[in-house]
C-alpha cells in the first residue's frame, strides 16, 4: 500500500482541526490512568487467548485422568446413536462409566502451582464429564444425571482456582484443545491440530478449526485495542489520524472473520454438526428447564453452578470487539431505533454470563476494557473526523452478525426440524422418537448449545449493534 494512501484526504483536515480543539478541551478533563498491558491478563501478543503453546499433559497421580479420556476418544458414543457399531460399544460404554465411578478424588492441589496445569485438568475432566453424561441413558422419572465426585470435586475445585465455569466451555474445546503440528514452528492456523473429538470426524476438527482462525484474525484487533488504550494522549492530529486509520483496518478484520466463519459451510455439514456434534456440548440446561438437570456428586449447592456447556458466545475476542465499540448489550442507553418487542424478551444478561465461562484471567482483561474512560464511540461523536471509520467498523460487526444469524438458522434451527438420517452419520431410531416427542408437546423455541433461545440472542444482539451506529442508515 502507497503510504499516501494512509494520509487523510485534503477534505478531512478541516475536520481534523475541529477535532484537535474539541479533543484537547475532552482530554483536559480527562484523570490520568495507570497504563496496563495486555499480557497482565494472559493475553499474547502473538497468539491472544491461546496460550503460546500448547497444554503440557497431567503429571502422575493425574495421568489417570488423561488415560480415562484417551480410552472414551476411543470407545463412547452418544446413548442415542442406535447405529450397529454404537450398540456394539454399549457394553465397553457401561464399563468406562463403571470405572469413573470407582476412581479415587484426586487432590487437584499440586496442580495449583501451575496454571496451564490447571488448564489442562479442567479441560480433561470437563470433556470427562461430558462424556459420562452423553453416553449414558436419561435417568427414569425426571431424576437428574448424577456425575460421579471422582469427576465433580475435583473438577469444581480446578475452576474455582482458575475462575471458570465447571463444565466444557469454548476454552476446552478451541482455546486448550490442540497441538502443534510442527513443534519447531511457532503458533499457526496451518501448525494446529485439534486432538479431542467427541464424534471423531473431520467436520468437527473443522469446527474446531474455524473458531480457532476467527480467533487468530481476531489478534489483530486485540492490538488496536491496545494501542488505542495506551496512545499518550487524544487531542492531537497524528493521534486522531492512527485512530481514523485504526478503525478502518479494524473493519476490514471483522470482514476477515465473517469470509472464515462463511467458510464454515464448505466444510461442516449441518446434519454431522447438528446430530452427531452438538448433542455432545449439551450442558445441564440445555433442554430447557424441564429435562433432567445434573448434579455433582459431593459438591455443596451444585444446582447453583454454571454449567451450560461451550458457546460461541464465550469469545473473549469478540467480547473484547463488543466492549470497544461500546455495543450496549443490556439496552441500558437510550439509543436509535428503540429496541423491539423481541429485543426487550431477549436476555440480557446473556454477554455477562457467558464471561463467567470464559478463564477467569480473561474475564478480568474485559472488566478492564470496560473501565477505562476513553470511550471510542464518545470521541468518534465529539470527533467529526473519526464518525466515519467508526461506523464503518460498526457497520461491519453488525453484517458479521447477520451472517452469524444465517448459519446457526442453517446449522441449528433448520437442523432442528429435520430427522437423523444415515447421510448424517447417525441412524437413530430412538433419537427419531424424541424428537418428534418435543414437536407434539410443542416443545419451546430452539436452544443454543448453551441453553439458550438462540434466534432472540442473535436478533438482540445483531440489533443492539446496529443501534451502536453514529449517525441513522
Amino acid at each position: 500500500m502507497n503510504v499516501i494512501d494512509l494520509l487523510p484526504s485534503p477534505h478531512q483536515y478541516f475536520d481534523l482541526a475541529v477535532s484537535l480543539v474539541q479533543s484537547t478541551i475532552a482530554n483536559a478533563r480527562r484523570p490520568a490512568e495507570k497504563r496496563r498491558s495486555a499480557v497482565e491478563f494472559d493475553v499474547d501478543v502473538n497468539t491472544g487467548f491461546f496460550p503460546r503453546q500448547p497444554l503440557p499433559r497431567l503429571p502422575a497421580p493425574f495421568a489417570i485422568w488423561e488415560l480415562t479420556l484417551a480410552e472414551a476418544d476411543e470407545i463412547l458414543t452418544l446413548w442415542e446413536d442406535d447405529s450397529e457399531a454404537a450398540v456394539a460399544n454399549r457394553p465397553a460404554g457401561e464399563r468406562w462409566r463403571s470405572q469413573v465411578q470407582s476412581l479415587p478424588v484426586i487432590d487437584t492441589e499440586p496442580l495449583q502451582s501451575s496454571q496451564r496445569l490447571l488448564q489442562r485438568a479442567h479441560l480433561v475432566l470437563a470433556w470427562l464429564v461430558h462424556y459420562y453424561v452423553h453416553s449414558a441413558p436419561e435417568p427414569a422419572d425426571g431424576d437428574p444425571f448424577v456425575v460421579p465426585k471422582s469427576l465433580a470435586i475435583p473438577l469444581v475445585a480446578v475452576s474455582r482456582h482458575l475462575g471458570i465455569a465447571p463444565v466444557l466451555t469454548f476454552a476446552d474445546t478451541v482455546l486448550w484443545n490442540w497441538e502443534l503440528v510442527d513443534p519447531r514452528q511457532p503458533v499457526s492456523i496451518d501448525n494446529m491440530r485439534f486432538v479431542h473429538l467427541f464424534s471423531g470426524t473431520e467436520d468437527e476438527r473443522n469446527f474446531y478449526t474455524t473458531s480457532a482462525k476467527a480467533e487468530l484474525v481476531g489478534v489483530e484487533m486485540l492490538r488496536i485495542i491496545d494501542e488505542y488504550n495506551n496512545l499518550p494522549n487524544l487531542s492531537d492530529m497524528t493521534s486522531i489520524s492512527k485512530v481514523a486509520r485504526d478503525l478502518t483496518r479494524l473493519a476490514g478484520i471483522i470482514n476477515d472473520i465473517s469470509d472464515i466463519i462463511q467458510g464454515v459451510r464448505a466444510v461442516v455439514d449441518p446434519h454431522v454438526f447438528y446430530w452427531d456434534l452438538r448433542p455432545w456440548f449439551e450442558g445441564s440446561d440445555a433442554k430447557g428447564p424441564s429435562a433432567p438437570g445434573w448434579v455433582y456428586e459431593g459438591v455443596p449447592d451444585s444446582d447453583q453452578l454454571d454449567l451450560s456447556g461451550p458457546s460461541a458466545g464465550q469469545s473473549s475476542v469478540m467480547h473484547a470487539l463488543d466492549v470497544f465499540l461500546d455495543v450496549d448489550h443490556k439496552l441500558r442507553q437510550r439509543r436509535y431505533p428503540a429496541p423491539s418487542d423481541s429485543n426487550k424478551r431477549a436476555d440480557h444478561g446473556f454477554m455477562d454470563r457467558m464471561r463467567r465461562y470464559m478463564p477467569g484471567k480473561h474475564r478480568e482483561y474485559l472488566t478492564w476494557l470496560s473501565s477505562t474512560p476513553r470511550s471510542i464511540r464518545e470521541l468518534a461523536r465529539e470527533t467529526p473526523a473519526l464518525r466515519e471509520p467508526y461506523d464503518g467498523a460498526v457497520m461491519a460487526l453488525k453484517k458479521l452478525r447477520d451472517l452469524h444469524m444465517r448459519i446457526a438458522c442453517l446449522y441449528v434451527v433448520t437442523m432442528s426440524r429435520s430427522n437423523p438420517d444415515a447421510y448424517a452419520g447417525c441412524p437413530v431410531a430412538s433419537m427419531m422418537d424424541r424428537v418428534q416427542k418435543r414437536r407434539a408437546a410443542g416443545n419451546g423455541p430452539t436452544r443454543g448449545t448453551g441453553g439458550n433461545e438462540l434466534a432472540l440472542l442473535l436478533k438482540a444482539g445483531r440489533d443492539a449493534t446496529r443501534r451502536t451506529l453514529l449517525k441513522d442508515i
